[in-house]
C-alpha cells in the first residue's frame, strides 16, 4: 500500500483542495479517494498492522472473499475475519453479498476507494 506524507501543511491541503476543484469543474473524471487522520501515531501504527495492509493491497487488486483472501495471504480464516473487521470499522473496506449458487451468500470484501491517504498528527 502507498502512503504519501505531506510535509506543505495546512496551504498545501488548500492547494490540493483546488486542484481537485478545478478538475471537477472542467468535467474530468476524479478518482475515489478516502483521507483517514490520526490524533495519535501509536494508533495509527496499531491499526495498519503489516497484515492488515496486505489485505487491503490484495483486495484492492481483487475483490475476493473472506474464505479467498485468507487462502491468498496465507493466514488463519478467523485472523482474516478479525482484520477485516477492524478496517470495515475504520471504514477502509466494505463487504458486499454475493449470490453463490447452491451454497448461499458470499461476503466480497472491497476496498472503500481506488486512493487511500493516511496522516498522523502529533
Amino acid at each position: 500500500m502507498k502512503v504519501k506524507v505531506f510535509t506543505d501543511g495546512f496551504e498545501g491541503h488548500v492547494r490540493r483542495s483546488r486542484e481537485r476543484n478545478r478538475r471537477r469543474e472542467m468535467g474530468e473524471r476524479l478518482e475515489s479517494e478516502k483521507v483517514l487522520t490520526f490524533e495519535d501515531p501509536v494508533m495509527m501504527v496499531e491499526c495498519f498492522t503489516a497484515h492488515r495492509m496486505r489485505l487491503v493491497e490484495t483486495a484492492r487488486k481483487k475483490k475476493l472473499s473472506i474464505t479467498a483472501l485468507a487462502q491468498a495471504l496465507g493466514r488463519d480464516r478467523g485472523a482474516v475475519t478479525r482484520d477485516v473487521n477492524k478496517l470495515k470499522k475504520l471504514g477502509l473496506i466494505r463487504l458486499r453479498e454475493q449470490v453463490n449458487p447452491g451454497h448461499g451468500v458470499v461476503q466480497i470484501v472491497e476496498p472503500i476507494a481506488k486512493k487511500i491517504e493516511v496522516r498522523a498528527s502529533l
